[in-house]
C-alpha cells in the first residue's frame, strides 16, 4: 500500500507545502493523511491528496483564512465549483478592500510625517565636534555592525545611527529583524544632541582607523561627518534619511533573564538541531536555518529538538542571526532575556545595560 502513497517529505516536495505546514494542516483537520503509522506516527498521503495539497498551497499563498480554506477543500472534494468560485471572489474582494484601506492609511501617515518634519532638525543644519575614546568607539561599532540593513527598499537602514547625547555617543543599527545598541563616552560638544546616519562603508573606514588609545575627534558639519585619529582622517557624506526611533523599539515587557556560557551556547547552536522552515520568510524575516531555544525551570537554555505538537515555551530564532549576536556580545558570559515566543529576545552584557541586541523571533506554523 505504501508503494502507492507519499511520505510527508515527498508530499512536501511535490506540493510546495513545507513539512511543518503539512503537520499544521493535519493538526487543524484540513489535510489529514490517509494513513498514520501507529508505531512511529509517520504520515502517509494517498495519490488523490496531491491535488488537494497543491490547491492548499495556492490558497495559503493568497492568505485565505483557514475557515474559508476548509470550505474550498470541501467544495473541491464534492466537485462544487460554484462554492469554490464564490469563496474565491469573496476573498479577492476582501484583499482589494484591504489594499484600498492600506493605501488610504499610508497616505494619512505620510501627511502626518510631512507635518512633523522640522527643517531645523535636519543634519544639513548641524555642526558638532566631539572627543571620544578610540577603543570605546571601536568596541561600540563592533557591537552593532552585524545588524546593519542591506535591503535596497530600506536605504535608511544601510548605516549606523550616531546619536550624540549630553555625555556620550550612542550607536544603533537595525535591519528590522535584529537591532543592536552600544554606547561610549563623548565630551566637548555643547548644545542639544544631534543624530546622523553614517553609511556602512564609511563606518568600516572609521573602524579601520581605531587601532590605538589615541583620543579621537568626531566632527559633523552639515551633511558630512569626519573622524580624526591621530594624524589620520576619514570623512564622508551622511545618509540623507531619517532613522527609526530606537528608544521606542527597545521598550520591551520584562522577560526571564538567564546568564549563559557563550562558548557552550555557541557550540550547542552550531552543532544542535536546525529547523528549515518555508514559513520563516516573508513578513516574519529572511529564510534560513532556525534554532529552537527552550528555557528550562533550572534556568538553563537548551537548543530544542523539533517535535510534533505545539509548545509555547520554545522560541524560534534565525540561527545565523543568533550566532552573530553572540559573537558581537564579545563576552564569555551574556544575559539572555526571554519572553513569549512572539517577543524579541534581548542579548545583554553582564557589565553594562548600554550595550545589547534584540532578535525578532520567527513565527512557525505549528
Amino acid at each position: 500500500m505504501e508503494n502507492d502513497m507519499r511520505s510527508i517529505g515527498e508530499m512536501a516536495r511535490d506540493s510546495g507545502l513545507g513539512v511543518s505546514a503539512l503537520r499544521f494542516y493535519d493538526g487543524a483537520g484540513v489535510l489529514v493523511p490517509a494513513r498514520v503509522d501507529p508505531d512511529s506516527g509517520y504520515r502517509w498521503y494517498g495519490p488523490e491528496q496531491l491535488a488537494e495539497a497543491v490547491l492548499l498551497a495556492g490558497l495559503r499563498r493568497t492568505g485565505m483564512p483557514l475557515a474559508d480554506v476548509r470550505l474550498v477543500l470541501a467544495g473541491w472534494s464534492a466537485a462544487d465549483t460554484e462554492l469554490i468560485r464564490t469563496l474565491l471572489r469573496t476573498h479577492l474582494h476582501r484583499l482589494e478592500t484591504g489594499l484600498s484601506d492600506a493605501r488610504a492609511e499610508f497616505s494619512r501617515i505620510r501627511a502626518v510625517l510631512e507635518r512633523r518634519e522640522n527643517p531645523m532638525a535636519s543634519p544639513h543644519s548641524t555642526t558638532l565636534r566631539s572627543i571620544v575614546s578610540g577603543p570605546g568607539l571601536a568596541a561600540a561599532l563592533d557591537a552593532v555592525r552585524f545588524a546593519v540593513g542591506t535591503d535596497p527598499e530600506l536605504p535608511m537602514l544601510h548605516g549606523v545611527l550616531f546619536d550624540f547625547e549630553d555625555d556620550g555617543l550612542r550607536v544603533v543599527a537595525t535591519d528590522r529583524y535584529r537591532l543592536a545598541v552600544a554606547r561610549t563616552g563623548a565630551t566637548g560638544h555643547e548644545g542639544p544632541g544631534a543624530q546622523v546616519v553614517v553609511p556602512s562603508p564609511l563606518v568600516d573606514a572609521m573602524r579601520a582607523l581605531l587601532t590605538d588609545d589615541a583620543a579621537t575627534r568626531l566632527t559633523v558639519d552639515g551633511d558630512r561627518v569626519a573622524l580624526e585619529a591621530g594624524d589620520r582622517q576619514v570623512a564622508g557624506q551622511c545618509l540623507d534619511h531619517g532613522f527609526p526611533d530606537h528608544r521606542r523599539l527597545v521598550r520591551l515587557p520584562a522577560g526571564r533573564r538567564v546568564t549563559v556560557d557563550v562558548p557552550a551556547l555557541r557550540r550547542a547552536v552550531e552543532n544542535g538541531p536546525v529547523r528549515t522552515d518555508d514559513t520563516a520568510g516573508g513578513q516574519d524575516g529572511p529564510r534560513g536555518g532556525i534554532s529552537l531555544l527552550a528555557l528550562a525551570d533550572d534556568g538553563t537554555v537548551t537548543v530544542h529538538e523539533e517535535a510534533d505538537g505545539h509548545r509555547d515555551d520554545v522560541i524560534a530564532l534565525n540561527r545565523e542571526f543568533l550566532l552573530h549576536a553572540l559573537a558581537a556580545g564579545a563576552r564569555d558570559r551574556l544575559v539572555l532575556e526571554l519572553g513569549t515566543p512572539t517577543a524579541p529576545v534581548a542579548i545583554r552584557r553582564t557589565d553594562s545595560e548600554d550595550t545589547f541586541s534584540l532578535l525578532m523571533p520567527v513565527r512557525l506554523e505549528n
